[in-house]
């Protein structure tokens, strides 16, 4: 393990005497330079980083403690109303209030809908889209003001201005009774209606997020699933029971279309996506089919499913099959095995790496290469690690003195550890994006930032 102490408890003792010759100094750091570039490979981290405390948001502020960060800005979340109420704070100098808004949690006229305990909070360039149930509410991100409501979630993808909603259309008089307790198969609206049939057809509408404009419709039959697609032009795929398409996300034209088969003549139950590979999973275990999520090749075929172990093991964004003690994680594009763990430890795909996690401690162990499964960093004397997205730098603890944490990062492409600071005692549970960790305590929620 490479420890980079970029803060230290005790000042460095300097020795007193004659200063050196300046070409001295200049034959030391090119041997430094030529030792660290012979150690790390090149592999310095370009990005800066830092430690300082941004400021504290007492828990006046956000009474129920719920806080999320999105496009660079902190949401604190109050439900202890009927309707939530939303406020955004801007990191800088310190902690800026910008607004607060509530979030109306259903639309006029739908009164069966119980308040929430929670709202998603997301940010797509000027809008905020605020959703409380299946409510979405898109304020604009400087002021607060509300641009538009839709009575149903929408789904963004990151660096995009158009959202996706999914509808589901059933045949009048299918509406379950819940009071008669009638078992059998449930089948819901977008809205949460139990339905006793399947929808007849769905309605995938493409959105403004500026406006709440419909750009476009699609209208397939029965039920999908519906996935966004990143990349040149953004898309979406939309897997239904017998075919994969491919749909500009801005206009809605249809890029490619692919049939789906039977496997031992079983349709398909669902779809997901995973990077660039689309996971096509039938009925009963019958196997999964992989496709190409831009093309629509056909990848590779897999087959019948073995039940679900006694033990699973938690694989997060990552393509793994057994469970706890013997886990083996598959390349997404060729359904082959990339490399074996016969420990008890979770996977999570961080920092561009695996980050494995002790099964029963949640300790993390180590991180591993994704294609091969080589140790790039060692984890043993850490704590835990704050959650974060696939492709945000890591962020690790462990206790110090007097009961203060110490904080360190593992920035993506560079595994060395970087010590960034130490925080005050009373830390509960942190979170953190790609430039700020933030951490609740008895008195409020404490921001620092750590990137440059």
């Amino acid at each position: 393990m490479t420890l980079i102490e970029l803060d230290r408890e005790t000042p460095l003792e300097v020795e007193l005497g004659r200063r050196p010759p300046l070409a001295h100094h200049r034959r030391t750091g090119l041997l430094l330079a030529v030792a660290l570039l012979a150690v790390l490979g090149g592999g310095v981290p370009a990005t800066g980083m830092c430690w300082r405390l941004l400021g504290v948001i007492t828990t006046e502020e956000f009474p129920d403690g719920q806080v999320q960060m999105t496009g660079g800005q902190i949401y604190t979340v109050d439900t202890t109303d009927d309707e939530p109420v939303v406020t955004a704070w801007a990191p800088g100098d310190g902690l800026t209030r910008l607004w607060s808004d509530r979030v109306p949690v259903a639309m006029a006229g739908d009164d069966n809908i119980a308040p929430v305990n929670s709202v998603s909070v997301r940010q797509s360039g000027e809008v905020v889209l605020l959703t409380a149930g299946f409510t979405t509410t898109a304020v604009d991100a400087a002021t607060g003001r509300t641009r538009w409501t839709s009575p149903i979630s929408v789904t963004v993808l990151a660096g995009n201005t158009t959202g996706v909603t999914v509808e589901r259309v059933f045949r009048p008089g299918t509406e379950y009774d819940q009071d008669s307790g009638d078992p059998g198969p449930l089948y819901f609206t977008a809205t949460g209606e139990p339905h006793t049939e399947a929808p007849i057809r769905t309605e995938v509408r493409g959105i403004d997020l500026a406006s709440g404009g419909t750009l476009w419709t699609a209208t397939p039959g029965g039920s999908v699933n519906v996935d966004m697609v990143a990349g040149e032009p953004a898309a979406v795929l939309i897997t239904a029971s017998s075919r994969l398409t491919l749909r500009d996300l801005r206009t809605g034209a249809e890029l490619r279309a692919a049939g789906l088969p039977k496997l031992d003549g079983k349709g398909p139950s669902s779809g997901t996506l995973l990077g660039d590979v689309a996971l096509v999973r039938y009925e009963d275990a019958a196997g999964q089919i992989a496709y190409d999520a831009r093309t629509l090749t056909r990848l590779w075929r897999g087959g019948s499913a073995d039940a679900v172990p006694a033990d699973p093991v938690d694989c997060e964004n990552l393509l793994c099959d057994g469970a706890h003690g013997d886990v083996r994680v598959l390349d997404p594009r060729t359904g082959r095995t990339r490399w074996r763990v016969q420990e008890d430890v979770d996977l999570t795909a961080r920092a561009g790496y695996v980050l494995e996690t002790d099964a029963a401690s949640g300790e993390p162990v180590r991180l591993a290469d994704v294609r091969t499964g080589v140790v790039r960093a060692d984890l043993t004397g850490w704590t835990g690690d704050v959650p974060g997205t696939a492709d945000q730098p890591l962020l690790l603890w462990r206790a110090g003195k007097a009961g203060t944490r110490i904080f360190a990062v593992v920035t993506p492409g560079h595994p060395e550890i970087q010590r960034l600071g130490t925080a005050a005692k009373g830390l509960d549970d942190c979170d953190s994006d790609g430039n700020f960790v933030l951490c609740r305590s008895a008195t409020g929620l404490r921001v620092w930032a750590y990137r440059i």
